[in-house]
């Protein structure tokens, strides 16, 4: 069965959340639960990555191509998986309970946080987005893609 993907209601990041991306104007986090108790915050992010469904590449590549008049970062959105990343995104930080990544753009920051908590049949993977704009086109660019934002991460835990 495939487990269900819920919003984190009421979400406000603590100090601790806070440190990862101060000045963050948005953050939200969705969770799901596992029966997975040995699964750590790399195998999470991994599996949320390499096992996306086909549809949301095809939504980065269109993203891609149509940020590219206004010279914004475009990550190949390669599967590849290294030491120093997850898919396309830099790994900032990583314990086995929290991995970090993100990157810094003249739009807008962001950071991913995969956090994984609790123990089997009960263990909590929780995806948490943070972002901080830095300009009008990084505010502009939030509003537009946050409706896909809120389908992507809950189909992508799914995947764990």
């Amino acid at each position: 069965m495939t487990p269900h993907a819920i919003s984190v209601p009421d979400f406000e990041p603590d100090s601790g959340m806070k440190a990862l991306l101060p000045g963050a104007q948005f953050g939200d986090c969705f969770r799901v639960t596992i029966d997975d108790g040995a699964l750590d915050a790399r195998q999470a992010a991994e599996h949320m990555f390499q096992h996306q469904p086909g549809w949301i590449s095809t939504l980065m590549k269109l993203r891609n191509i149509m940020v590219a008049p206004f010279g914004l970062k475009r990550p190949t959105h390669r599967k590849a998986l290294t030491a120093d990343s997850i898919g396309p995104f830099p790994v900032i930080s990583e314990t086995p309970q929290r991995l970090v990544a993100g990157f810094d753009d003249k739009h807008l920051d962001f950071r991913i946080v995969i956090d994984v908590a609790g123990n089997a049949p009960g263990r909590q993977v929780l995806a948490t987005t943070l972002v901080r704009t830095n300009n009008l086109l990084g505010r502009v660019y939030l509003t537009i893609i946050m409706p896909f934002h809120r389908i992507i991460v809950p189909a992508m835990l799914r995947r764990i």
